[in-house]
């Protein structure tokens, strides 16, 4: 929980000087490539999370990964988040400031679970129908789970779609021992 409540805080702080030099799109950009590049692989997360290993060691692994790809004020971020030792919540950081984001500009998260990935054009003519229906913007975030068979599974905050295989067999058999 205080993890948590450490993370809502740092990541406040960056989402309002995004929000004040009216670049929410491009840190959330640069700090999805932090997150892609350097949080996304277990043993790095791991490393950060060490308190044995030394300050310098994770900023100078932090420069090398992005230093030369995100903007001076997310490096500086980063390096703060370093200092406070609070580096290891980084993940947690970026889930508050994106939905910070998407809050701040009218983005609805649809998670989209299929049995195969969907392609582009799948993707943009859910988005269209999505959209459509909530009347709001939405992204879409995919998921791949070969055990719903086929069709898909939509969330949107606390509402679900199922219009997946496994859903209808279901439903199917439930119907048919009633």
């Amino acid at each position: 929980m205080l993890n948590i409540q450490l993370a809502a805080k740092y990541a406040t702080a960056i989402f309002e000087i995004a929000r004040e030099e009216k670049k929410l799109d491009a840190y959330d950009k640069d700090l999805g490539k932090v997150r892609a590049d350097v949080f996304a692989v277990p043993e790095a997360v791991k490393f950060f999370q060490n308190p044995l290993v030394p300050q310098k060691a994770k900023k100078d692994l932090l420069t090398k990964a992005v230093g030369k790809e995100v903007s001076e004020t997310v490096m500086n971020f980063l390096m703060l988040l370093v200092d406070k030792k609070r580096i290891g919540v980084f993940n947690e950081i970026y889930d508050i400031f994106t939905s910070l984001k998407n809050k701040e500009q009218g983005i609805l998260i649809a998670d989209v679970i299929s049995a195969f990935p969907l392609t582009k054009k799948q993707q943009d003519a859910l988005t269209k129908k999505l959209t459509t229906l909530t009347k709001r913007k939405i992204q879409i975030r995919p998921h791949k789970d070969a055990s719903i068979l086929g069709g898909l599974i939509v969330k949107i905050g606390d509402k679900r779609i199922d219009g997946s295989a496994a859903g209808r067999l279901r439903a199917l058999q439930s119907s048919l021992r009633n």
